[in-house]
Protein backbone atom coordinates (compact mmCIF):
# COMPACT_ATOMS: atom_id res chain seq x y z
CA UNK A 1 0.00 0.00 0.00
CA UNK A 2 1.38 3.41 -0.97
CA UNK A 3 1.82 6.34 1.42
CA UNK A 4 0.69 9.92 0.93
CA UNK A 5 3.54 12.26 -0.01
CA UNK A 6 2.56 14.56 2.85
CA UNK A 7 3.17 11.72 5.33
CA UNK A 8 6.70 11.22 4.06
CA UNK A 9 7.30 14.98 4.12
CA UNK A 10 6.24 15.01 7.78
CA UNK A 11 8.81 12.29 8.51
CA UNK A 12 11.49 14.22 6.63
CA UNK A 13 10.74 17.40 8.52
CA UNK A 14 10.92 15.54 11.80
CA UNK A 15 14.42 14.41 10.82
CA UNK A 16 15.50 17.78 9.38
CA UNK A 17 13.07 20.48 10.63
CA UNK A 18 12.49 23.36 8.25
CA UNK A 19 12.89 25.93 11.01
CA UNK A 20 16.62 25.18 11.40
CA UNK A 21 17.36 26.00 7.75
CA UNK A 22 19.40 29.09 6.96
CA UNK A 23 17.33 32.16 5.99
CA UNK A 24 16.26 32.23 2.35
CA UNK A 25 17.04 28.57 1.69
CA UNK A 26 14.37 27.25 -0.77
CA UNK A 27 13.73 23.93 0.95
CA UNK A 28 10.62 21.80 0.84
CA UNK A 29 8.44 20.36 -1.91
CA UNK A 30 9.56 22.00 -5.16
CA UNK A 31 7.70 19.87 -7.71
CA UNK A 32 4.64 17.69 -7.25
CA UNK A 33 1.49 17.29 -5.18
CA UNK A 34 1.69 16.71 -1.40
CA UNK A 35 -1.41 14.56 -1.74
CA UNK A 36 -0.03 12.16 -4.33
CA UNK A 37 0.59 8.51 -3.42
CA UNK A 38 4.22 7.41 -3.04
CA UNK A 39 5.60 3.88 -3.35
CA UNK A 40 9.27 4.52 -4.14
CA UNK A 41 11.52 7.21 -2.61
CA UNK A 42 14.89 7.92 -4.21
CA UNK A 43 17.44 9.69 -1.97
CA UNK A 44 20.35 11.53 -3.58
CA UNK A 45 22.85 14.27 -2.83
CA UNK A 46 22.51 15.91 -6.25
CA UNK A 47 20.09 15.77 -9.17
CA UNK A 48 21.40 15.61 -12.72
CA UNK A 49 20.57 13.68 -15.90
CA UNK A 50 22.39 10.52 -14.80
CA UNK A 51 20.70 10.50 -11.41
CA UNK A 52 17.31 11.09 -12.98
CA UNK A 53 17.97 8.26 -15.44
CA UNK A 54 18.48 5.83 -12.55
CA UNK A 55 15.51 7.17 -10.58
CA UNK A 56 13.28 6.96 -13.64
CA UNK A 57 14.39 3.41 -14.48
CA UNK A 58 13.77 2.33 -10.87
CA UNK A 59 10.30 3.88 -10.97
CA UNK A 60 10.74 6.52 -8.26
CA UNK A 61 7.71 8.56 -7.20
CA UNK A 62 9.56 10.94 -4.88
CA UNK A 63 13.03 12.42 -5.34
CA UNK A 64 14.62 13.54 -2.09
CA UNK A 65 17.63 15.74 -2.84
CA UNK A 66 20.11 17.70 -0.76
CA UNK A 67 21.32 20.00 -3.55
CA UNK A 68 18.38 21.09 -5.65
CA UNK A 69 19.24 22.25 -9.18
CA UNK A 70 16.51 24.85 -8.70
CA UNK A 71 18.16 26.74 -5.84
CA UNK A 72 17.55 30.03 -7.65
CA UNK A 73 14.13 30.75 -9.19
CA UNK A 74 14.00 30.07 -12.91
CA UNK A 75 12.74 33.02 -14.98
CA UNK A 76 11.38 30.54 -17.55
CA UNK A 77 11.10 26.79 -18.08
CA UNK A 78 12.61 25.94 -21.46
CA UNK A 79 12.87 22.26 -22.29
CA UNK A 80 15.73 22.90 -24.71
CA UNK A 81 17.85 23.83 -21.66
CA UNK A 82 19.15 21.40 -19.03
CA UNK A 83 17.14 22.55 -16.01
CA UNK A 84 13.96 22.83 -18.04
CA UNK A 85 14.48 19.27 -19.28
CA UNK A 86 14.87 18.05 -15.71
CA UNK A 87 11.59 19.67 -14.68
CA UNK A 88 9.80 18.30 -17.73
CA UNK A 89 11.03 14.76 -17.04
CA UNK A 90 10.06 14.96 -13.37
CA UNK A 91 6.54 16.07 -14.25
CA UNK A 92 6.21 13.63 -17.16
CA UNK A 93 7.08 10.73 -14.85
CA UNK A 94 4.65 11.98 -12.18
CA UNK A 95 7.48 12.40 -9.66
CA UNK A 96 7.61 14.76 -6.72
CA UNK A 97 10.82 16.61 -5.81
CA UNK A 98 11.64 17.54 -2.22
CA UNK A 99 14.77 19.50 -1.23
CA UNK A 100 16.38 19.29 2.23
CA UNK A 101 19.42 21.58 2.16
CA UNK A 102 20.76 23.59 5.11
CA UNK A 103 18.16 22.04 7.42
CA UNK A 104 19.76 18.67 6.62
CA UNK A 105 23.21 20.19 7.16
CA UNK A 106 22.29 21.32 10.68
CA UNK A 107 20.00 18.46 11.76
CA UNK A 108 20.84 16.34 14.79
CA UNK A 109 21.49 13.38 12.46
CA UNK A 110 22.30 15.48 9.41
CA UNK A 111 25.35 16.04 7.22
CA UNK A 112 27.68 17.34 9.91
CA UNK A 113 26.52 15.05 12.70
CA UNK A 114 27.04 12.01 10.45
CA UNK A 115 30.51 13.24 9.48
CA UNK A 116 31.45 13.80 13.13
CA UNK A 117 30.21 10.30 13.98
CA UNK A 118 32.27 8.71 11.22
CA UNK A 119 35.40 10.29 12.71
CA UNK A 120 34.49 9.04 16.19
CA UNK A 121 34.24 12.51 17.73
CA UNK A 122 32.85 12.95 21.24
CA UNK A 123 31.50 16.00 23.06
CA UNK A 124 30.13 17.23 19.74
CA UNK A 125 28.44 20.65 19.52
CA UNK A 126 27.47 22.91 16.60
CA UNK A 127 30.29 25.03 15.22
CA UNK A 128 27.96 27.92 14.35
CA UNK A 129 25.00 28.72 16.62
CA UNK A 130 22.52 29.84 13.97
CA UNK A 131 19.36 28.63 15.73
CA UNK A 132 18.37 28.42 19.37
CA UNK A 133 15.19 26.83 20.60
CA UNK A 134 12.60 29.13 22.22
CA UNK A 135 10.99 27.53 25.26
CA UNK A 136 7.56 28.08 26.83
CA UNK A 137 6.02 27.17 30.18
CA UNK A 138 2.55 25.64 29.97
CA UNK A 139 0.30 25.73 33.04
CA UNK A 140 -3.12 24.07 33.04
CA UNK A 141 -5.70 23.52 35.79
CA UNK A 142 -7.40 20.10 35.74
CA UNK A 143 -9.91 18.33 38.00
CA UNK A 144 -8.10 15.63 39.97
CA UNK A 145 -10.08 12.89 38.22
CA UNK A 146 -8.49 13.78 34.86
CA UNK A 147 -5.05 14.97 35.96
CA UNK A 148 -3.15 11.91 34.79
CA UNK A 149 -5.07 11.79 31.50
CA UNK A 150 -4.14 15.39 30.67
CA UNK A 151 -0.55 14.95 31.84
CA UNK A 152 -0.08 11.97 29.54
CA UNK A 153 -1.63 13.84 26.60
CA UNK A 154 0.68 16.84 26.84
CA UNK A 155 3.87 14.85 27.35
CA UNK A 156 3.02 12.43 24.55
CA UNK A 157 2.52 15.33 22.13
CA UNK A 158 5.90 17.01 22.67
CA UNK A 159 6.03 18.71 26.08
CA UNK A 160 8.06 17.88 29.17
CA UNK A 161 11.53 17.41 27.69
CA UNK A 162 14.53 18.77 29.62
CA UNK A 163 17.80 17.59 28.11
CA UNK A 164 17.73 13.79 28.05
CA UNK A 165 14.77 13.61 30.45
CA UNK A 166 11.20 13.18 29.22
CA UNK A 167 7.79 13.47 30.94
CA UNK A 168 8.98 16.35 33.13
CA UNK A 169 6.01 18.01 34.85
CA UNK A 170 5.16 19.56 38.21
CA UNK A 171 1.76 19.14 39.93
CA UNK A 172 0.26 20.80 42.95
CA UNK A 173 -3.24 20.45 44.41
CA UNK A 174 -5.63 23.34 44.94
CA UNK A 175 -9.24 24.45 44.61
CA UNK A 176 -10.71 25.85 41.43
CA UNK A 177 -13.83 28.02 41.53
CA UNK A 178 -16.17 29.06 38.73
CA UNK A 179 -19.80 29.95 38.04
CA UNK A 180 -21.32 28.47 34.83
CA UNK A 181 -23.43 31.17 33.15
CA UNK A 182 -26.38 30.92 30.79
CA UNK A 183 -25.64 29.00 27.60
CA UNK A 184 -22.90 26.83 29.13
CA UNK A 185 -22.81 23.06 29.39
CA UNK A 186 -20.53 22.49 32.40
CA UNK A 187 -18.81 19.16 33.01
CA UNK A 188 -19.11 19.87 36.77
CA UNK A 189 -21.70 22.05 38.48
CA UNK A 190 -24.91 23.84 37.53
CA UNK A 191 -25.66 27.11 35.77
CA UNK A 192 -25.78 30.08 38.06
CA UNK A 193 -24.10 28.39 41.01
CA UNK A 194 -20.50 28.89 42.18
CA UNK A 195 -18.60 25.60 42.22
CA UNK A 196 -15.46 24.76 44.19
CA UNK A 197 -13.63 21.80 42.65
CA UNK A 198 -10.50 19.95 43.81
CA UNK A 199 -8.05 20.54 40.95
CA UNK A 200 -4.40 20.09 40.13
CA UNK A 201 -2.13 22.68 38.58
CA UNK A 202 0.09 20.92 36.01
CA UNK A 203 3.03 22.80 34.61
CA UNK A 204 5.62 21.73 32.10
CA UNK A 205 8.07 23.05 29.53
CA UNK A 206 7.81 22.83 25.76
CA UNK A 207 9.56 24.20 22.66
CA UNK A 208 7.85 26.82 20.51
CA UNK A 209 7.60 24.48 17.55
CA UNK A 210 5.46 22.05 19.58
CA UNK A 211 3.07 24.58 21.14
CA UNK A 212 0.18 24.11 18.72
CA UNK A 213 0.14 20.31 18.84
CA UNK A 214 0.55 20.19 22.64
CA UNK A 215 -2.31 22.62 23.25
CA UNK A 216 -4.56 20.70 20.86
CA UNK A 217 -3.79 17.46 22.69
CA UNK A 218 -4.37 19.13 26.07
CA UNK A 219 -7.76 20.55 25.05
CA UNK A 220 -8.86 17.20 23.64
CA UNK A 221 -7.94 15.34 26.85
CA UNK A 222 -9.37 17.96 29.23
CA UNK A 223 -12.98 17.40 30.40
CA UNK A 224 -13.91 21.08 30.81
CA UNK A 225 -15.88 23.07 28.25
CA UNK A 226 -13.61 26.06 28.89
CA UNK A 227 -10.06 25.16 29.85
CA UNK A 228 -8.03 27.49 32.07
CA UNK A 229 -4.40 27.45 30.97
CA UNK A 230 -1.45 29.83 30.63
CA UNK A 231 1.44 29.83 28.17
CA UNK A 232 4.53 31.84 29.19
CA UNK A 233 7.59 32.60 27.02
CA UNK A 234 10.79 31.79 28.92
CA UNK A 235 14.13 33.59 28.94
CA UNK A 236 16.03 30.36 29.39
CA UNK A 237 16.73 28.76 26.02
CA UNK A 238 16.50 25.25 24.68
CA UNK A 239 18.96 23.35 22.53
CA UNK A 240 21.27 25.06 20.07
CA UNK A 241 21.60 24.02 16.45
CA UNK A 242 23.53 25.26 13.46
CA UNK A 243 26.06 24.50 10.77
CA UNK A 244 29.24 22.52 11.34
CA UNK A 245 30.35 20.55 14.37
CA UNK A 246 33.25 20.58 16.79
CA UNK A 247 34.34 17.68 19.00
CA UNK A 248 37.22 15.54 20.24
CA UNK A 249 38.99 12.52 18.81
CA UNK A 250 39.25 9.48 21.11
CA UNK A 251 42.98 10.17 21.41
CA UNK A 252 45.46 12.70 20.10
CA UNK A 253 47.02 11.86 16.73
CA UNK A 254 49.27 13.64 14.26
CA UNK A 255 47.85 15.60 11.33
CA UNK A 256 49.33 12.95 9.01
CA UNK A 257 47.39 10.25 10.88
CA UNK A 258 44.25 12.39 10.75
CA UNK A 259 44.62 12.68 6.98
CA UNK A 260 44.78 8.90 6.79
CA UNK A 261 41.65 8.63 8.94
CA UNK A 262 39.74 11.01 6.69
CA UNK A 263 40.83 9.17 3.55
CA UNK A 264 39.77 5.83 5.00
CA UNK A 265 36.42 6.92 6.41
CA UNK A 266 35.41 8.90 3.31
CA UNK A 267 36.85 6.36 0.86
CA UNK A 268 39.12 8.90 -0.82
CA UNK A 269 42.32 8.47 -2.79
CA UNK A 270 43.60 11.97 -2.07
CA UNK A 271 42.87 14.93 0.21
CA UNK A 272 44.27 18.47 0.22
CA UNK A 273 45.60 19.93 3.44
CA UNK A 274 47.48 22.84 4.99
CA UNK A 275 49.62 22.54 8.07
CA UNK A 276 52.48 20.59 9.64
CA UNK A 277 51.94 16.80 9.22
CA UNK A 278 53.63 16.26 12.59
CA UNK A 279 51.32 18.63 14.50
CA UNK A 280 49.09 17.07 17.15
CA UNK A 281 45.34 16.86 16.54
CA UNK A 282 42.79 16.32 19.30
CA UNK A 283 40.00 18.87 18.84
CA UNK A 284 38.37 18.78 15.41
CA UNK A 285 36.08 21.32 13.76
CA UNK A 286 34.25 20.37 10.59
CA UNK A 287 31.63 21.49 8.12
CA UNK A 288 30.52 19.24 5.30
CA UNK A 289 30.32 20.85 1.87
CA UNK A 290 31.56 24.38 1.34
CA UNK A 291 32.56 25.53 4.82
CA UNK A 292 35.17 28.25 4.27
CA UNK A 293 32.86 30.85 5.81
CA UNK A 294 33.17 29.09 9.17
CA UNK A 295 36.98 29.13 9.30
CA UNK A 296 37.05 31.83 11.98
CA UNK A 297 34.53 29.89 14.07
CA UNK A 298 36.90 26.91 13.95
CA UNK A 299 39.74 29.15 15.14
CA UNK A 300 37.61 30.63 17.94
CA UNK A 301 36.55 27.14 19.01
CA UNK A 302 40.20 26.28 19.62
CA UNK A 303 40.20 23.43 17.11
CA UNK A 304 43.49 21.85 16.04
CA UNK A 305 42.21 21.16 12.54
CA UNK A 306 39.29 22.18 10.36
CA UNK A 307 37.80 19.63 7.94
CA UNK A 308 35.63 20.91 5.11
CA UNK A 309 35.49 21.26 1.32
CA UNK A 310 35.78 23.83 -1.47
CA UNK A 311 38.57 25.89 0.14
CA UNK A 312 40.09 28.56 -2.10
CA UNK A 313 43.74 29.59 -2.26
CA UNK A 314 43.43 32.75 -0.16
CA UNK A 315 41.20 31.04 2.38
CA UNK A 316 43.92 28.43 2.88
CA UNK A 317 46.47 31.22 3.27
CA UNK A 318 44.26 32.81 5.93
CA UNK A 319 44.08 29.50 7.78
CA UNK A 320 47.87 29.25 7.86
CA UNK A 321 48.13 32.82 9.15
CA UNK A 322 45.93 31.77 12.07
CA UNK A 323 47.94 28.58 12.69
CA UNK A 324 44.94 26.45 11.75
CA UNK A 325 45.54 23.13 10.02
CA UNK A 326 42.93 22.62 7.31
CA UNK A 327 41.83 19.50 5.45
CA UNK A 328 39.85 19.89 2.23
CA UNK A 329 38.22 16.53 1.56
CA UNK A 330 35.84 17.87 -1.07
CA UNK A 331 32.23 18.96 -1.12
CA UNK A 332 30.79 15.65 -2.30
CA UNK A 333 32.77 13.34 -0.01
CA UNK A 334 32.01 15.28 3.18
CA UNK A 335 28.25 15.33 2.50
CA UNK A 336 27.51 12.07 0.69
CA UNK A 337 27.43 9.84 3.83
CA UNK A 338 24.17 11.47 4.94
CA UNK A 339 22.37 9.93 1.94
CA UNK A 340 22.59 6.40 3.35
CA UNK A 341 21.73 7.60 6.87
CA UNK A 342 18.60 9.40 5.70
CA UNK A 343 17.54 6.43 3.58
CA UNK A 344 17.93 4.13 6.61
CA UNK A 345 15.81 6.49 8.71
CA UNK A 346 13.00 6.41 6.16
CA UNK A 347 13.18 2.60 5.85
CA UNK A 348 12.77 2.27 9.61
CA UNK A 349 10.01 4.90 9.84
CA UNK A 350 8.08 3.30 6.97
CA UNK A 351 8.85 -0.34 7.75
CA UNK A 352 5.16 -1.20 8.17
CA UNK A 353 4.25 0.45 4.86
CA UNK A 354 4.62 -0.82 1.31
CA UNK A 355 7.21 1.82 0.41
CA UNK A 356 10.68 1.21 -1.04
CA UNK A 357 13.64 3.47 -0.32
CA UNK A 358 16.72 3.66 -2.53
CA UNK A 359 19.93 5.54 -1.73
CA UNK A 360 21.67 6.71 -4.89
CA UNK A 361 25.16 5.30 -5.38
CA UNK A 362 25.96 7.56 -8.33
CA UNK A 363 29.07 9.67 -7.74
CA UNK A 364 27.95 13.17 -8.66
CA UNK A 365 31.27 14.79 -7.70
CA UNK A 366 32.18 16.92 -10.75
CA UNK A 367 35.91 16.74 -9.95
CA UNK A 368 38.29 13.99 -11.07
CA UNK A 369 42.02 13.64 -10.42
CA UNK A 370 44.70 12.94 -13.00
CA UNK A 371 47.49 10.70 -11.81
CA UNK A 372 49.66 10.87 -14.95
Amino acid sequence: MSVCCHTIISLLERYAPKYIAEPGDPIGLQVGDPGQEIQKVYVTLDLNEAVLDEAEEWGADLLLVHHTPFYKPLPKIRTDLQKGRLIARIIRNNMALYAAHTNLDSADQGVNAVLAGMLGLSGVTPLADSWQQQLYKLVVFVPESHSEQVRQAITASGAGWIGNYSDCTFRVKGTGTFRPLEGTNPYIGQQGQVEAVPEERIETILPAENCEQVIKAMLKAHPYEEVAYDLYPLLNKGKINGLGRVGYLPQAITLAEFLGLVKTKLNLQVVKYCGDPASIIKKVALCGGAGASLLNEAVYAGADVYLTGDLKYHEAQEALLQNMAVVDAGHFATEYPVVARLADYLRHALQDQDVEIKASEINTDPFRYYWG
